[in-house]
């Protein structure tokens, strides 16, 4: 399974909340599973750190480092994403899971995700 993780979901993921299911840590440790973290996240991360909204238990700088050691590939933006986006219902009012949820469809990953609005679009998600 190519699976997206929400942000909420990696952030649970590297410190260890006991929000995040032993199901969801299982899909994200499967090997068999492709798991993918979106850039758009990681940005949505930073300024929630700037705004002292987010605390994390690693360092920001060491995203990529625990991205890697967890064979979870960093997604980036691309103009189709932006196209996907253009074509959403206005349901859900979150720039960043708009295009998560863009992302999840243009390129038919699974989403991982808590975020209910996510049942609003027609984006394959587990949560």
């Amino acid at each position: 399974m190519n699976i997206l993780l929400d942000t909420h979901i990696f952030i649970w993921f590297i410190n260890g909340d006991k929000s995040l299911s032993e199901k969801m840590i299982a899909k994200i440790k499967n090997v068999e599973n492709q798991c993918f973290f979106s850039i758009a996240s990681i940005w949505e991360i930073a300024i929630k750190m700037k705004l002292n909204k987010l605390q994390l238990k690693s360092d920001f700088n060491e995203i990529t480092k625990i991205c890697i050691e967890n064979d979870i590939e960093i997604l980036p933006i691309t103009f189709e994403h932006i196209q996907e986006l253009n074509k959403l219902e206005l349901f859900h009012n979150d720039p960043f899971d708009r295009l998560i949820i863009a992302q999840g469809i243009s390129e038919k990953l699974t989403v991982l995700t808590k975020d209910e609005n996510f049942k609003l679009y027609k984006v394959k998600y587990i949560s």
